[in-house]
């Protein structure tokens, strides 16, 4: 999530774009904060702090995408960045029309143009060929989110690709720019919509408030359109459901114009309340980053736009007088990460995913850590190398004279290695890496796959179950072997000796060491979601009769009807494997008791095997908990603990960190053969 562009504001004093402060306002301090010089501390034109609110800001996001079951509402940190961007931008052209009365929208725009293009360009040429090579996965619909990268307009191309953007187990590439276009739409839209504001409102307070009113209307349409337990990308990558961040920014802006030309800005608080009110504030919103919740209505019908009122409020005590507050914000780790933040934002998430498909740890191992660890050190020395190499001095030369600068360099460079004619090759190796960055990146989008390897190997279980002598995936009955090549014993991979907690080791091989009709499966159901049908080829080449019915998306909601449509036509086993909770767990009202009603009209008389599940979700501990607390009690029922047993065998998942691969789909039967065989000797 993105965009701690704003610093945005960021065209640095002195460059040929920067028109310069009017009189001291808080827009000063922002664009020579941000560039390549600072404002001294004593400037009183500063606005003090942003760099650390920004600092805030992305590393709840980082920490978000990285474990969000370690800060399940880090998401909020945009809603941070957004306030930070309205109330700067809008302070610019403000300062921009006391100055020169009236907004050089041309110039407006190449500044904006400045400040985001470079980084963001250099991270599609960079990443997008690197995650190719790394992980074909990782580039399945990059076309389309390259090309919303280079328009602004990745929200709404995801939107009409039906993307959840809170789909843990999507490899998405470029995901976070949805934020970034939300801005760019902004910048575009909103000088137009100042300057008949300016005209058609004289006074500044009433402007404020119309601005407030805009916000209000944004989070209100946001809280009508959300539709509770279904899918909220559309209210949350929506421009005009999720603009009240900026709007708020923006109004706060106007407020702070009220004060006379030379006046030194003023905050809105004062006394005690100014003393004690931002730090409990920043409380707050960090309650919200621990409390909030994706899945959860009050999120988008009042804790967003809590948050965004918060910034709001910690925005506008930067912009007052030096509090002890905002000089804690002060402190130099959190500046540098401030000033970085727009390139840790855009590096991170492209940095995460390649390093996690690499290292295919789960969350909390120590290969994950070691992986993390790696992640974090990449993002933060790419963000600091682009910063100096590319942001600042394209933000201070414009885009011919960082060039020029550039080729400058690679003469320098070249020219201590004693090239010959240094200064004539230095323009041509810089074109060539230029080109040859272009040329892979049309590459990998034009061989990138079309699905995933998770989606192909769910898509080839479900092609196993629809032969006509196979279980029909939809209707769970049926017997058959899937006429697929997994079907051959030769196609399953060898494996090794691993284990589950409490469980002893476990034997992970391709078919059973006798022969396989000796254990046919003739009493085995089987019903789950996406994981299950992934699984299915393993499944039926060690019990060929088994009746499975396994269907992406599925909930525990759907396992009673299931089970009784089974229990009714004569087809329930005597053994029962039940494997749902891939998509949301136990999170959706009624999926707790929905479990225990398929376990009541299965019975005591039939063993039955939950699957537990794996993947890097905030509810994926209390799921298997939940699981664990309903196998209690039940001499019948056990569980599988697949979730440990891919935290102790790294590599039997996907990219996504939740679909078993092939080796995986091994490791899954042999687990649910372990769980059966325990049970027949209690």
């Amino acid at each position: 999530m993105q965009s701690q562009h704003d610093d945005t504001i960021g065209t640095a004093a002195g460059s040929r774009d920067d028109p310069g402060p009017a009189r001291p306002g808080p827009a000063r301090q922002e664009t020579e904060h941000t560039g390549a010089r600072r404002a001294t501390p004593r400037d009183p034109s500063r606005v003090r702090g942003l760099d650390g609110l920004r600092a805030i800001a992305v590393l709840a996001v980082v920490v978000f995408h990285l474990a969000p079951l370690w800060l399940p509402g880090g998401f909020l940190g945009v809603d941070l960045f957004f306030v930070v961007s309205g109330f700067l931008i809008t302070t610019l052209l403000l300062r921009e029309v006391a100055r020169r009365r009236r907004i050089d929208l041309p110039r407006f725009w190449l500044r904006r143009a400045r400040r985001l293009l470079p980084a963001l360009i250099l991270v599609v040429l960079v990443s997008v060929p690197v995650a190719r090579l790394a992980e074909p996965d990782l580039t399945v619909g990059i076309g389309r989110q390259v090309l919303g990268a280079l328009t602004f307009s990745t929200n709404w191309l995801e939107i009409g690709a039906g993307t959840d953007y809170f789909d843990e187990t999507s490899p998405e590439l470029l995901r976070p720019l949805w934020s970034l276009a939300i801005e760019e739409q902004f910048y575009l839209l909103w000088p137009l919509a100042l300057v008949l504001l300016l005209v058609a409102v004289r006074s500044t307070a009433v402007r404020a408030r119309v601005v407030a009113g805009l916000a209000a209307a944004s989070a209100l349409l946001m809280a009508l359109l959300v539709v509770p337990g279904a899918d909220p990308t559309r209210v949350y990558y929506g421009t005009d459901t999720h603009a009240f961040g900026l709007l708020l920014g923006a109004a706060l802006a106007f407020h702070l114009a009220r004060r006379r030309p030379g006046e030194r800005p003023g905050g809105l608080l004062t006394g005690r309340v100014a003393l004690y009110a931002p730090p409990l504030a920043l409380v707050a919103l960090g309650f919200l980053f621990t409390a909030l919740r994706a899945d959860s209505v009050l999120t988008y019908r009042g804790g967003l736009v809590t948050a965004s009122l918060l910034g709001a409020l910690l925005v506008a005590v930067c912009a007052g007088p030096a509090t002890p507050f905002v000089r804690a914000l002060e402190v130099r780790p959190l500046e540098w990460v401030g000033e970085r933040s727009y390139g840790i934002y855009l590096w991170h998430w492209p940095v995460i995913r390649v390093v996690d498909a690499m290292v295919g740890a789960q969350l909390g191992t120590a290969r994950w850590w070691l992986g993390a660890v790696v992640a974090l050190a990449v993002t933060f020395g790419l963000s600091a190398l682009s910063y100096r190499f590319v942001e600042m001095p394209v933000r201070t030369l414009g885009f011919r004279g960082a060039w020029r600068a550039f080729a400058e360099r690679v003469a320098a460079l070249l020219g201590s290695a004693r090239v010959p004619d240094a200064v004539g090759l230095a323009p041509r190796v810089a074109l060539a890496a230029v080109v040859l960055a272009v040329v892979g990146t049309g590459t990998a989008v034009a061989t990138a796959p079309e699905r995933t390897a998770a989606e192909d190997a769910v898509a080839q279980g479900l092609a196993g179950l629809r032969t006509p002598a196979g279980v029909a995936g939809d209707a769970g009955e049926g017997e058959g072997r899937p006429a697929d090549p997994t079907s051959d014993p030769a196609a399953l991979p060898p494996s090794d000796e691993g284990s589950t907690a409490g469980e002893g080791p476990i034997t992970r091989r391709a078919v059973r060491a006798a022969d396989p009709s000796s254990d046919p499966g003739g009493d085995l159901s089987a019903f789950g979601d996406s994981v299950l049908s992934a699984a299915v080829p393993a499944l039926l080449n060690r019990y060929p009769e088994a009746a499975i019915d396994a269907v992406p998306n599925r909930t525990w909601a759907d396992a009673p009807a299931l089970v009784e449509a089974a229990a009714a036509d004569g087809t329930l086993r005597d053994r029962v494997i039940l494997a749902f909770g891939t998509n949301a767990g136990f999170q959706r009202d009624g999926s707790v008791d929905a479990a225990k009603a398929a376990l009541d009209r299965i019975g005591p008389d039939r063993q039955v095997v939950l699957v537990n599940v794996v993947g890097i979700s905030y509810w994926v501990p209390d799921a298997n908990a939940q699981l664990a607390a309903l196998a209690e009690g039940r001499p019948n029922v056990a569980v599988a603990d697949w979730n440990a047993l891919t935290r102790e065998v790294p590599g039997l998942l996907h990219s996504d960190s939740t679909h078993p691969n092939m080796e995986g789909i091994a490791a899954y039967t042999d687990l649910v053969e372990r769980t059966f065989r325990n049970l027949s000797m209690r």
